[in-house]
């Protein structure tokens, strides 16, 4: 196996290595410093608007997805975790993530307060609510995979811990100047330290939970197609034109810095190179989908498209345009084989997020070396397993923990009925499945 992969592996770094031309720097401007800090906090806040917007993007995608039977709980769970993550940043992610020493493990228990100085380049607060929605990022990624089948508070529960203590350790290995950051890890918006760290806590739950009734037949092919229609394919198409919008702020905003015209020049780059591999991920899903299983899956198209984005999340400024598409193009392709893998194994990601989000980001991840020649495929390796591991291991005890005592899943009745009625008492379609 290790050879195979070897031997797929090296033609396709030297392609996109190829592919990958640099081009001629930008000299600096000189501005004040006050002038640079106003720049660098609109940055920071302006993108952090559209990384916000990216929950409603979350909240459509997942209703579209899931049954007409279980679509209130989802608007539900998405304005919750999202206030639960916000004030769990607040209270100790914040300082977990940034109050940690040089090449260390983890910051302080202790909650954020605003220290803003000219001289940091940006407002702290700024700086805070950017972080703080990649944060709640995160956290929506659990929601859609373990949708139709878990209790509402005990989903609660485990956001407060995602978003307050796993993740914020995580994000500190790195953005904080952790372990991972001396070493020399290079993940410039979240491939891995966003979205895979969502989609390895997904699949932790989406194994400990289980599949929905009836999800799959004895010989362990997927159910037929009706008892799980999608409730709304135009809801999920909106769904995911809001999320790539908000992506433009995700990638956007972490160069940084719009103070200098290097600065707005390397943004506009991030913005057409994240936009390519979206587009790439779109035509990969649609043209595999077509060969390979005679049709074209709208739904694979659309996931294509956010598993485009994932890969190209981990290095949007440096890669040329067509680097840029085939990134984008191979995560979508990943994500058809991924969702085709689950099924193989009978888990249940209802919105397909763990192969949009954990396999087309340890892509992403892993091919940074040929575009980026500061990383080296070795740090990077060692980063995506160590993330990945880490997180799946304390997801899944915590959801055994909790299987254990609060319980996680609906009973039979309640799941048959829908969680709306179970969770919410709030009917969100008159015609039931």
């Amino acid at each position: 196996m290790t050879t195979l992969i070897k031997k797929i592996s090296a033609p396709l770094i030297s392609l996109i290595f190829l592919l990958n031309m640099s081009s001629a720097g930008v000299a600096d401007t000189t501005v004040s410093a006050e002038v640079g800090f106003i720049f660098n906090t609109l940055l920071f806040l302006i993108c952090g608007f559209l990384v916000m917007f990216m929950a409603a993007g979350f909240a459509m995608l997942e209703s579209g997805m899931v049954t007409s039977k279980s679509v209130s709980v989802i608007c539900a769970k998405n304005i919750g975790l999202f206030s639960i993550a916000g004030i769990m940043f607040w209270l100790v992610g914040y300082n977990l993530a940034y109050g940690i020493d040089p090449g260390g493990y983890i910051g302080k228990f202790i909650p954020w307060a605003d220290g803003s100085k000219l001289d940091t380049g940006y407002s702290d607060g700024s700086d805070w609510y950017f972080q703080m929605v990649f944060c709640a990022t995160t956290v929506s990624i659990v929601s859609g995979t373990m949708a139709e089948r878990i209790k509402l508070w005990p989903f609660f529960t485990f956001a407060a811990i995602l978003s307050g203590i796993i993740y914020p350790i995580v994000m500190g290995w790195q953005w904080g100047g952790g372990w991972l950051a001396e070493l020399g890890f290079s993940d410039f918006a979240g491939s891995t330290l966003v979205h895979s760290t969502g989609g390895a806590a997904a699949l932790a739950g989406a194994i400990i939970i289980g599949p929905r009734l009836g999800r799959f037949t004895k010989s362990g092919s997927p159910a037929p197609l009706k008892p799980f229609a999608a409730s709304s394919i135009p809801l999920v198409t909106i769904g995911v034109f809001i999320l790539w919008l908000g992506w433009f702020g995700f990638n956007g905003g972490s160069q940084l810095a719009m103070g200098t015209a290097a600065d707005a020049i390397a943004v506009s780059k991030i913005f057409i190179n994240t936009f390519l591999a979206g587009a790439g991920g779109v035509l990969g899903a649609a043209v595999i989908t077509r060969l390979h299983f005679g049709k074209t899956d709208v739904i694979q198209m659309l996931n294509g498209c956010i598993g485009g984005l994932v890969a190209i999340t981990a290095e949007p400024l440096l890669p040329t345009p067509f680097a840029a598409i085939l990134i984008g193009a191979i995560g979508g392709l990943i994500v058809v084989y991924g969702t085709k893998l689950l099924f193989s194994l009978q888990i249940d990601d209802v919105v397909g997020a763990i192969p949009a989000h954990l396999f087309a980001g340890i892509w992403g991840t892993l091919i940074v070396p040929a575009t980026n020649s500061g990383a080296n495929f070795s740090t990077q390796l060692i980063g995506v397993l160590s993330i990945n591991i880490f997180v799946f291991i304390v997801a899944f005890i915590i959801f055994k923990i909790m299987k254990a005592t609060i319980g996680l899943r609906l009973s039979r009745e309640g799941e048959t009925k829908g969680t709306d009625v179970t969770e919410t008492g709030v009917i969100a379609y008159a015609i039931r499945d």
